[in-house]
């Protein structure tokens, strides 16, 4: 679309949604005319050149870029050599991530081996183990476990515990046995299906007796003995990991209102994450190389490169809690780009006006006010590119949920991962219907020629648009808060 065609576009609506106001549309003019000239300078052909490199950085580190390797140290490499070069400075802050780990449990019960898998963040056993009667909380009861009443009449003191899942976390569970003298608690997957593979006590539970799992089936068989000896040995605990964040900003432009993009630049251990999330970093990393370090901007851009987001967004979080209320003030927005070269791509923008509901099962996030304009302004973007934007849910997958939930507006691009595209949307977009929108999600084929080039130029160019526009100008209908206006939240760190 021709630039004048694009001005009329953001002229046409020139206040921001709380507080509206004129805006001459000569500033948003230059701000437009920026951000499309940003946007054409970021090309598919420099961000494939990136993820050829992430791509051979995996083939030489063991196939993988995750958490702890020498593929991830390599990438956070890469990445700060490439903004050095373009003279940005840049840091490398360091944080911890808790790891919990767990060899097979060894469970009898009345001497019978029993089959059962460990709890995530459970402590272990000494080598001896521990053993008690098998003692089972009620059933039919309301709240299974959850609280001291649940086990009334009941010989817990030196038991080895068995509860149902359901009516509270796993974490509560396990205090409340421990509190009344357990030794082990068995949680048994009432609802049926496996044996709660990959279940959690959660990162800040103070742990206090080792907790495992069993299925429904084995569960029902165990209650039939209550009193037998139940033995329980496992080696399990906690390390501590250690990763970076890449962080750039740029020297002009003013540093109360900042732009802050961002992708994470870890992959799953399974992978190399050449789309997830290589195409993030290459999208935000090329971005920043083509802005450069002193641009002519009237507000400051923040780059940022996420470690252990597979883990649990622990390096955006452990960000964003460090910041106090001022330093969250000065952020104006964040941007994040997670999965934007699917190879059945989609072309979402995270639902920062709210307009489509919850999935079943799901609460309402956390939307701050600024990110309808976000979305709006990507939305629009996609529209000229020729593909019209679909909403996707702020549901917690990825970097923007620490910043959303500090009170920061964010949006960003997604094409998609392992759900599969409808017919309508294959209609749309000339995609794949009934296929998924990336079958490589979390795989060893998760490689550089599944990536689509058509869907990395649109993104990509459109995440250069978001930032050049908002670095120049965040007033206008999709602006967003002053900084007065804003309300932040600071966070804790777990």
């Amino acid at each position: 679309m021709a630039l004048t065609a694009v001005t009329v576009l953001f002229a046409a609506g020139c206040s921001r949604d709380a507080d509206p106001q004129p805006q001459p549309e000569r500033e948003l003019s230059v701000a437009t005319e920026f951000a499309e000239g940003l946007a054409q300078k970021v090309t598919a052909d420099a961000m494939m050149t990136h993820l050829t490199r992430l791509q051979e950085i995996a083939d030489a580190h063991g196939g993988n870029r995750a958490l702890g390797t020498p593929g991830y140290d390599a990438s956070v490499d890469y990445v700060v050599e490439a903004l050095r070069g373009k003279g940005f400075d840049v840091d490398t802050p360091e944080f911890g991530v808790r790891i919990p780990w767990a060899e097979e449990p060894r469970l009898t019960v009345a001497g019978a081996r029993t089959e059962a898998r460990p709890l995530q963040f459970t402590i272990g056993t000494t080598s001896e183990g521990v053993s008690g009667p098998l003692v089972a909380a009620r059933a039919d009861d309301d709240t299974p476990g959850c609280t001291a009443d649940d086990y009334d009449g009941l010989a817990v003191d030196g038991a080895v515990v068995l509860v149902d899942r359901g009516s509270c976390p796993f974490g509560g569970k396990q205090a409340v046995a421990a509190d009344l003298g357990a030794v082990a608690l068995i949680v048994a997957n009432s609802e049926g299906g496996p044996d709660l593979a990959g279940a959690t006590l959660g990162e800040a539970t103070d742990v206090k007796i080792p907790v495992v799992a069993v299925a429904k089936d084995v569960g029902d068989r165990l209650r039939a003995e209550p009193g037998a000896t139940a033995v329980l040995n496992l080696n399990a605990g906690v390390r501590v990991e250690k990763s970076r964040n890449v962080i750039a900003q740029t020297r002009t432009g003013s540093t109360q209102d900042v732009v802050m993009v961002g992708a994470h630049l870890d992959s799953v251990p399974e992978g190399p994450g050449i789309n997830d999330n290589g195409s993030g970093v290459a999208a935000v990393l090329e971005t920043a190389l083509q802005l450069e370090a002193s641009p002519s901007v009237a507000n400051a851009v923040r780059f940022a490169f996420w470690g252990s987001e597979e883990q649990g967004l622990y390096g955006s979080a452990d960000y964003v809690a460090g910041l106090d209320e001022e330093a969250l003030k000065d952020i104006a927005l964040y941007l994040n780009f997670d999965m934007i070269g699917s190879p059945n791509p989609g072309y979402f923008t995270m639902d920062g006006n709210q307009s489509t509901a919850p999935r079943p099962g799901e609460g309402v996030p956390r939307v701050p006010e600024g990110s309808a304009g976000i979305e709006r302004t990507l939305t629009a973007y996609l529209d000229r590119a020729g593909k019209p934007g679909e909403d996707t849910s702020f549901d917690g997958r990825s970097d923007y949920d620490g910043f959303t939930m500090a009170g920061i507006p964010a949006g960003g691009l997604f094409s998609g991962a392992e759900e599969k595209m409808s017919a309508e949307q294959a209609e749309r977009w000339d995609g794949q219907a009934d296929q998924p929108f990336d079958p490589n999600y979390h795989k060893d084929s998760d490689t550089l020629e599944h990536i689509d080039e058509t869907a990395m130029q649109i993104h990509g160019s459109g995440a250069a648009f978001a930032v050049g526009l908002y670095a120049q100008d965040q007033r206008g209908r999709n602006g967003i808060p002053l900084r007065e206006d804003r309300v932040r939240h600071q966070l804790t760190k777990s």
